[in-house]
């Protein structure tokens, strides 16, 4: 009974937000329209109330899944008293309705950051932004009550559930939504800023200082969610690959090179006052390519097993959200942009027009993106034809403009920010064409494929002009700000991310086969032979596990565990469970092997084994690049308390 009375609290404080989030969306926009100080001061408690709404409505949901509330539909369809208590707590959010709560608990916790640390900004910007804030929750929300309530009644109540997905048991599975969303949704921020910042018809140096470090922590926050989604996808789904270009993959990419262009931008625009209608341009695109990944996921447009949902009743609620929000953010740009470019101006040679071309080949990249990701949608609507853009297609358009973007990342931090000369460019050209020529011809003479030693070269490439920067400023080396060395870290992360890259796809490999007992196959330089097939249970499921033993050169080098689980809970009424493959692989600093399991009997087992040189670098970069984020927040001029208290006293 107790716990019923929690989910139905939790129910009420849903509807409670939401009630708050229209009035923090209608009352501080209209105080700021019509100067009126009370209605302004009134957002901000608004926005500390319905964080605590939803807090509390999150709280309940997470109880219901802990202590088995089975009347609670989301409950019995994803929860089981055999679950382990993490996955009780990850399971909150590893479905379609307990992710929009997720989703709209952290609007909520960054829109309750507006007041918190906003205290310095200017009364009228602030409320104008909370506003924008409340609207977003308020369009978000209706959506969760009105066509995904987490907290749907189950009538009569099951004496089981059905347990957790069993692809998504597992660490890295339950923590990448939470990481993708503090990203996704940390955009809104700075959505909701730039459209303030319209309306005020005011974008300046302490507006970027006070955006900054939230559009670093977003990226940053993104980067972390993006790369454990590979991982869990290379090791759980088994692809053979770190990246398939999933529909789902492609449209957590686009906000995250969105994200990029504008975290340089915002740059420039703090440091030397330039750019401002395209920071502000880029801030709105951004969240709303986040907004587009939401509408993707959750509304079967793209298959894909990422997706959480395929309903189209609620895919047409989240598109009608989705142009009202861009529309009207888009309609107001057009109308307020002009009073912003009279303040453009930077000079083509210099960093900061470095950084302007590097900010183009970025939206040129997201453009060719989703250009691959919805044009077969696109054909498929209008001539009712199947089209699929694979591989081929990002490795003849994606790969070309990230090498022009790598090479323009090399040069840009040697230049100045204000205008440079053309002597200076110069030399720094001689210094850095060595090292990419150089490079190509060492790797090209090792046996490797031009298009193979292109990259390379690349890669090692970026990483010595990013040595280069440092070096330049080794005699003020203890005088360098905290972003200075995200900024390195970030570059190096890309270097090396690069490198192995290359190194990855030039030199995997694979095969299948059917073994018997004692029997191998050979990939690479590796050895795989199937030593026993053994059956057993755990926790929540029943297993049957292939053990190979892997050889190089004639030595043993290690055992490979592939199984394949039944999680029977998955389906009570036939018995029949649900059947998963857990490879077995084993991940090293140079050679990363690993084998999966299907098709057994007694005696033998279909095996495919892979071998992949250099994988772990890929995910050890992109975490260096989301380190170099976090390692900028500590900059002393991102404490943008005391430099807006500065800028305005």
């Amino acid at each position: 009974m107790v716990a019923r009375m929690i989910a139905e609290l939790g129910h009420i404080l849903l509807i409670c937000a939401f009630v708050i989030a229209v009035l923090q969306a209608a009352l501080p926009l209209w105080g700021a329209h019509k100067n009126h100080e009370p209605l302004m001061h009134f957002g901000s408690r608004a926005a500390l109330l319905q964080c605590l709404a939803l807090i509390g409505a999150y709280g309940a949901l997470t109880a219901s899944f802990i202590g088995f509330d089975f009347s609670v539909l989301l409950t019995a369809e994803h929860s089981h008293r055999a679950t382990p208590m993490m996955y009780r707590i990850t399971g909150v959010w590893s479905n379609h309705e307990g992710s929009m709560l997720l989703w709209v608990l952290i609007l909520g916790i960054y829109g309750a950051m507006i007041p918190v640390f906003g205290k310095h900004l200017p009364l009228s910007l602030k409320a104008r932004a909370i506003g924008i804030q409340g609207l977003l929750s308020a369009g978000f929300l209706s959506f969760s009550i009105l066509t995904s309530n987490p907290f749907e009644r189950l009538i009569p109540a099951a004496y089981e559930g059905a347990g957790l997905n069993p692809v998504l048991q597992d660490p890295t599975a339950a923590f990448h939504p939470p990481f993708l969303y503090l990203g996704y949704v940390g955009f809104s921020l700075s959505f909701a800023f730039a459209c303030a910042a319209l309306l005020e018809g005011k974008v300046d140096a302490v507006w970027a200082r006070w955006l900054r470090p939230w559009v670093l922590l977003s990226w940053s926050f993104l980067t972390v969610g993006i790369t454990l989604g590979s991982f869990w996808a290379y090791y759980e789904l088994g692809w053979g690959g770190w990246w398939m270009w999933d529909p789902v993959e492609n449209v957590s990419f686009m906000p995250w090179l969105a994200g990029a262009a504008l975290v340089h931008s915002i740059l420039v625009l703090g440091t030397r006052g330039s750019l401002p209608s395209w920071t502000v341009l880029l801030a709105i695109t951004t969240f709303s390519l986040s907004l587009i990944g939401t509408f993707v996921v959750r509304s079967g447009l793209l298959t894909s097993v990422h997706a959480f949902a395929v309903d189209p009743e609620r895919g047409l609620y989240l598109l009608v959200l989705l142009g009202l929000y861009t529309g009207l953010a888009l309609a107001l740009y057009g109308w307020r942009a002009n009073a912003l470019r009279a303040h453009d101006r930077f000079e083509p040679l210099s960093r900061s027009g470095a950084l302007v071309l590097n900010n183009l080949l970025l939206i040129v990249t997201t453009v060719t993106i989703f250009i691959g990701t919805f044009y077969p949608v696109i054909i498929k609507g209008v001539f009712d034809d199947d089209l699929s853009i694979g591989r081929p297609y990002y490795t003849i358009t994606f790969v070309p403009i990230m090498i022009l973007l790598i090479l323009v990342m090399g040069v840009g931090p040697l230049l100045k920010w204000e205008r440079d000369s053309r002597l200076h460019l110069k030399s720094i050209v001689i210094k850095l064409a060595p090292v990419l020529a150089l490079s190509f011809l060492f790797f090209f003479v090792l046996g490797k494929s031009w298009l193979a030693s292109l990259g390379l070269a690349v890669g090692v490439y970026l990483m010595i002009a990013t040595l280069m920067v440092v070096w330049s400023r080794r005699k003020i080396w203890r005088q360098q700000s905290a972003a200075f060395f995200g900024f390195v870290f970030g570059h190096l992360g890309l270097a090396v991310m690069t490198l192995a890259i290359t190194l990855f796809t030039s030199g995997q490999m694979d095969d299948i086969q059917r073994l018997q007992l004692g029997e191998s196959l050979t990939v690479g330089p590796y050895e795989y032979q199937l030593k026993s097939l053994n059956q057993g249970s755990r926790e929540n499921y029943v297993f049957t596990a292939a053990e190979i033993s892997v050889f190089k050169d004639g030595a043993f080098v290690t055992p490979l565990i592939s199984e394949a689980r039944n999680y029977r809970t998955r389906d009570m009424a036939d018995g029949q469970g649900n059947w998963t493959t857990e490879v077995g692989f084993d991940l090293g600093p140079k050679d990363t092997i690993f084998a999966t399991l299907s098709e057994w009997d007694g005696q033998s087992a279909v095996i495919k084994a892979h071998y992949h040189p250099f994988v772990i670098w890929i995910w050890l970069g992109a975490l260096l690049i989301a380190l170099g984020g976090f390692v900028s927040l500590a900059d002393r001029r991102l404490r943008f308390q005391t430099e807006i208290n500065k800028e305005t006293s």
